[in-house]
């Protein structure tokens, strides 16, 4: 029964880190990479379609993604919905090729995306909390029922802190990546 509750505890975590890293990806670096453009969503006959659905997303250089729609009628649509992200990109369209060159970061802007990615790690570091709060509370309503000793309970929200613990520590881990990426000039 606890081995069960640890184990879900861990699944949950595991899906935190999951979203914690998603997150972190749709805030850009200097570079170009193409997931950042993973949260755009296109207006493709009629229905928000995600952009990797609907375009070929390149890496040209360092600092330039092409994006190339599998149909040409869609490129306004495209460039529209790349131009409403808040990414604070300006693509330009060559026929049917997007190019979105990707600013340098200035300072201000830097501190700004740190702030943001230290927002979305302690976001986690509470969910993670909360998945160790009600483990604990279901633990504690195993031994108030009798089903298991005081010992056990003891020994079972030791183990669930440690989990906790090591899953916060990944967080931090995670979060001084990006930060080290976003500080790189």
């Amino acid at each position: 029964m606890i081995d069960e509750l640890k184990q879900d505890a861990e699944e949950r975590m595991q899906k935190t880190l999951v979203a914690l890293g998603g997150s972190l990806n749709k805030i850009r670096t200097g570079r170009a990479h193409p997931s950042i453009l993973d949260g755009i969503r296109v207006n493709y006959y009629g229905s928000e379609t995600p952009l990797s659905q609907v375009a070929a997303i390149n890496v040209e250089d360092a600092r330039t993604l092409s994006v190339v729609p599998w149909e040409k009628n869609i490129v306004p649509d495209v460039e529209k919905a790349i131009m409403k992200s808040d990414l604070g990109v300006n693509p330009s369209t060559a026929g049917a090729v997007i190019r979105i060159p990707m600013p340098m970061l200035t300072e201000e802007t830097r501190k700004g995306f740190i702030k943001r990615a230290k927002q979305e790690a302690e976001n986690s570091r509470v969910s993670i909390r909360n998945i160790r709060r009600d483990v604990i509370s279901d633990v504690k309503e195993l031994q108030k029922e009798k089903e298991i000793s005081e010992d056990e309970e003891r020994k079972a929200q030791d183990s669930i802190q440690v989990i906790t613990d090591r899953f916060i520590a990944e967080i931090d881990k995670i979060l001084a990546a990006k930060e080290a990426d976003l500080l790189e000039i």
